[in-house]
């Protein structure tokens, strides 16, 4: 099939629609994680945690950060890999589940790390039973009665039923109930999934790529391999090609069919983790955006600050914002906003009112 030819405005326009940045506003919460597929379920408060900062990013001050709450609590929601998702998307992961459970057909790290649950047995079961019994527990609350332990690089020495749990996730015995400060509850996954049929693997696979291209719009159809969410989608949607970037992307045909409508863009903040920008290669080859999240680098090599949030103006990301919310005081402290060119009168009242609403849905006055 010919590739379609879009121009790098178009690109960037069919993202930022897919990813419900623009104009009206969503009001719903369960809609817009339906549409975006998942919210990355990090805990980090410099402003707000992930999760509430990109329903912030859509709905607005109007969001109420209870309805997250009650949408987990209701599993009608629900956490898996450290991304909330659709309690019905859980379906999607199911056969997976089931492969890595069996173990016949893994291999790399995969077979070394059932081989590390199959040693361990023994602990595995007395999980389940303490679970079945008591559960939801956290992984401080269940015993550590491995017999081999868990060995890396050195970040999770030491973590054997942290690990053990992350495993039996994997396979679909446990999963995620809630959370009890910063530490996940864990309870038997029979009592947290859906009880649903759920389609084979390659199946699921194509359903989760043409999900995933729904969200982003436009999208790599392979991209580098990374934990978690992949960037890439695989053959579903149209190709394309975009004006200037080398290299064919597959594209949403429900944005596609939308191309003539006139898009009405707005000024968003956004989370380090939005997944607006979170591939960090198709942000730079689609909005030319110079960006890194730089809370890991040494104060005196961040450019930016220690949690910058980008800045979207339209069809552009224009800036980054320095802020922290400070509740003792009870001031969302914005420290200074880098602009990626020059803000005319309009930009800047445009940014200045979505920090103003920023600080009001957080309870704090701007500083």
């Amino acid at each position: 099939m010919t590739p379609i030819k879009l121009s790098a405005a178009d690109a960037r326009r069919i993202a930022v629609r897919a990813q419900l940045l623009d104009r009206p506003r969503p009001s719903e919460v369960l809609p817009v994680v339906r549409r975006l597929t998942l919210l990355q379920a990090d805990q980090t408060k410099v402003v707000a945690p992930n999760a509430h900062l990109v329903l912030w990013s859509r709905i607005g001050s109007a969001y109420d950060r209870d309805e997250l709450d009650d949408l987990l609590a209701a599993r009608e929601l629900i956490e898996l890999d450290g991304m909330i998702r659709p309690a019905e998307d859980i379906a999607l992961f199911r056969a997976e589940m089931d492969a890595q459970a069996e173990g016949g057909a893994l291999d790399g790290w995969d077979r070394s790390a059932w081989e590390w649950v199959d040693a361990n047995d023994g602990c595995r079961r007395d999980i389940l039973d303490r679970l079945a019994d008591s559960g939801p527990l956290t992984s401080r609350q269940l015993p550590d009665t491995t017999v081999l332990p868990w060995r890396s690089s050195g970040w999770n020495d030491g973590r054997n039923v942290r690990m053990l749990l992350e495993m039996m996730t994997r396979r679909g015995e446990v999963a995620v109930a809630g959370h009890q400060g910063r530490d996940r509850l864990f309870d038997l996954a029979e009592r947290v999934y859906p009880d649903q049929d759920y389609p084979p693997r390659d199946e699921a696979l194509r359903i989760r790529n043409q999900r995933r291209l729904q969200a982003l719009g436009i999208a790599r159809a392979k991209a580098t391999k990374q934990p978690g969410e992949p960037n890439d989608v695989g053959e579903v949607g149209e190709p394309a090609q975009v004006e200037g970037v080398r290299g064919t992307w597959r594209v949403d045909p429900e944005q596609l069919e939308r191309l003539d409508e006139p898009v009405q863009g707005r000024v968003a903040v956004l989370s380090p983790l939005d997944r607006l920008v979170m591939d960090r290669k198709r942000m730079a080859e689609l909005f030319e955006f110079d960006y890194q999240l730089e809370m890991y680098k040494p104060a005196a090599q961040r450019h930016w600050g220690y949690y910058a949030l980008p800045i979207l103006w339209g069809d552009r990301l224009v800036g980054k914002v320095d802020a922290a919310a400070d509740h003792e005081v009870g001031v969302l402290r914005v420290e200074e906003i880098h602009a990626d060119e020059p803000f005319d009168a309009e930009l800047s009242a445009a940014v200045s009112d979505e920090l103003a609403d920023l600080a009001a849905w957080l309870g704090l006055e701007p500083a």
